[in-house]
């Protein structure tokens, strides 16, 4: 059973208060102020009546009522200590949420590179930003508030006793029960805040998604299909902000029974109790306990569960990260394998109907898709922005699970089972992504990273500089054992050094996710058809028209229901959607 947000976000809550005792003392230890001000408050009140204006001593009554006003000034001093205090819990929760924020992200950019990561770096964003501030906020006016309510209630309780203990029946029970009332709205105000705050983060990445890819968008005539999304996506923002309107209308309806039923209880009962022996005074100390004391810190402590308690929650336990998941079933042994049966040469890559999408309620972006790549083959993968290029290429290098279908490389899974754990490196395959790996070391250890435990030799090496242009670099470097620094290169030349090294890699399938965008044409030209000509299948994922041009063949992803493949003059004779996209291409880059 997966853990509420309570128990989950409870280990990390109790490590952060023990670490800071000091300053809860002196939190605490400047509030005790604020229960003596209370104390004295409506005692005063209460002395001034029954043992001066009413007994027929005006001075001894005033004398009560200066000191119930000077009981105010003894706040004052003491909220220097409380704001002190405050920031020394205050600020170290922001400054380690946003480690955590940093930390997170960095992990999820290395162990799941593939896997939406405009959505990953948007959610960074907004716990790096709005969360961590939000968090910062709200348990900043919990504490005051929740502070304040503790050492408030503690003086008028102590008050009310000494006045009358009867009288705590007609204030604290109403009190309670209202208190109690309220605290029940407080869970399901939170699971609407969470779905809010996860419909916001899906909406910040959808936006930002489609402001990099409208071009594309509008070439494909996806139009229709991405407001459709979209909009699913804004009426759910509508429908969670009804929902949350309604939480919170009730509310402030059990804040309004809570606040003003022990004052009508305590009105409706003077007369008993004034038949009963309690004192004028003593009826007026306990209103002004209740009107000037408890009600409005029960009003402030409220006020600050039903909003900043229900969001402190919510961003806390989006900080704790994913509730771990069940453990697995064990995995059934397998049969003896059957003898070997002599098979025709496999496919270099082959996938068959497979169905990928971002979540078991997001849209495919791959849907039924058939696929199959001959030994050699250069296949250029061409769409919009978005619509599951990369997710092509991260399934055929093995990094994620197609949910329907079979991703095969040279006849066997592109990724072992589950009991497997997370796929390691691969001597099948190699990935290049659009952000280039370039380490610390010699040119030569950069080279040769992805040549496995065999490095190619110095006269492998310098084909591959000579065949990709890379000699003017290299020289420029020191030469094969010349030192790498990569902050001193640009962009376009950690690429340059990326695809020398992918060039000597023994891999069959080479895949590049758009590993060419910082070269200019003449480069990548030159790189692709270097990469070519190696040993091997090549698939890229293209951003110019002369990429299409090079390959042998072509594969349109469209959003639509099956992709289109073909050659570069077949997909412009029947693809509408291929012949704009190529239009816009060719406008662009010439």
């Amino acid at each position: 059973m997966t853990p509420g947000p309570l128990r989950r976000i409870a280990p990390d809550a109790r490590r952060f208060l023990r670490g800071r005792r000091r300053a809860l003392a002196v939190l605490a230890g400047c509030s005790l102020a604020e229960s003596a001000h209370t104390f004295l408050g409506g005692y005063g009140v209460a002395r001034a009546l029954d043992d001066g204006f009413l007994a027929g001593d005006p001075r001894t009554g005033a004398a009560w009522l200066a000191v119930a006003g000077a009981a105010a000034l003894l706040g004052a001093p003491a909220m220097r200590g409380v704001f002190t205090g405050l920031a020394a819990l205050v600020e170290p929760l922001r400054d380690g949420l946003v480690r955590r924020a940093v930390t997170g992200a960095l992990d999820s950019a290395v162990t799941r590179p593939a896997r939406a990561p405009r959505a990953t770096d948007t959610a960074a964003v907004s716990r790096l930003t709005q969360q961590a501030e939000m968090a910062r906020d709200s348990f900043a006016g919990l504490l005051l508030t929740a502070r304040s309510f503790v050492f408030t209630a503690l003086g008028a309780v102590v008050g009310l006793a000494s006045l009358e203990p009867l009288l705590l029946v007609f204030v604290l029970v109403p009190l309670l029960l209202g208190l109690a009332g309220f605290t029940a709205t407080l869970a399901p105000m939170a699971a609407a805040q969470r779905a809010w705050l996860d419909n916001d983060e899906a909406l910040s990445a959808r936006a930002g998604a489609l402001a990099a890819g409208l071009r594309d968008v509008v070439a494909c005539g996806a139009a229709p299909q991405v407001t459709a999304e979209t909009g699913v996506l804004i009426a759910e923002a509508e429908r969670l902000g009804n929902r949350l309107a309604r939480w919170a209308a009730l509310r402030t309806l059990a804040l309004g029974l809570a606040g003003r039923l022990p004052v009508v209880l305590l009105l409706a009962a003077a007369p008993w109790l004034l038949r009963r022996g309690v004192s004028a005074g003593t009826l007026a100390g306990a209103l002004t306990y209740l009107l000037q004391a408890l009600l409005p810190a029960l009003h402030s402590l409220m006020s600050a569960l039903g909003t900043a308690g229900t969001r402190l929650l919510v961003v806390l336990e989006r900080f704790a990260g994913p509730a771990p998941a069940p453990s697995p079933a064990p995995a059934p042994v397998p049969a003896a394998p059957a003898p070997p049966v002599p098979v025709p040469a496999a496919p270099a890559a082959e996938l068959r109907s497979v169905t990928f999408a971002y979540g078991p309620r997001a849209r495919p972006v791959l849907h039924e898709l058939d696929l199959v790549l001959a030994p050699g083959e250069h296949l250029a993968v061409v769409g919009p922005s978005g619509i599951g290029k990369s997710t092509l290429t991260a399934l055929l290098a093995g990094q994620v699970r197609p949910d329907r279908g079979t991703v095969l490389l040279a006849g066997r899974p592109a990724r072992p089972g589950p009991a497997a754990g997370p796929p390691g490196p691969d001597p099948r395959r190699t990935l290049l992504p659009q952000e280039a790996y370039v380490f610390t070391g010699t040119v030569r250890e950069n080279l040769n990273h992805l040549s496995g435990p065999a490095p190619a030799a110095d006269q492998r090496l310098a084909e591959a500089i000579e065949s990709l242009g890379l000699e003017r670099l290299v020289d420029r470097l020191g030469g094969l054992d010349g030192p790498v620094d990569p902050a001193r290169l640009s962009q376009g030349e950690r690429q340059h050094l990326a695809l020398a090294a992918a060039c000597v890699s023994p891999a069959p399938l080479l895949l590049l996710d758009e590993a060419t965008c910082h070269l200019d044409p003449r480069t990548e030209e030159r790189a692709e058809r270097a990469l070519a000509a190696r040993p091997g299948t090549l698939v890229v994922v293209a951003h110019r028209i002369s990429s299409a041009l090079r390959a042998d063949r072509v594969l349109l992803l469209d959003g639509a229901a099956h992709a289109v493949c073909g050659t570069h003059e077949e997909l412009r004779e029947r693809s509408p959607a291929y012949r704009d996209l190529a239009g816009l291409w060719a406008d662009h880059n010439g």
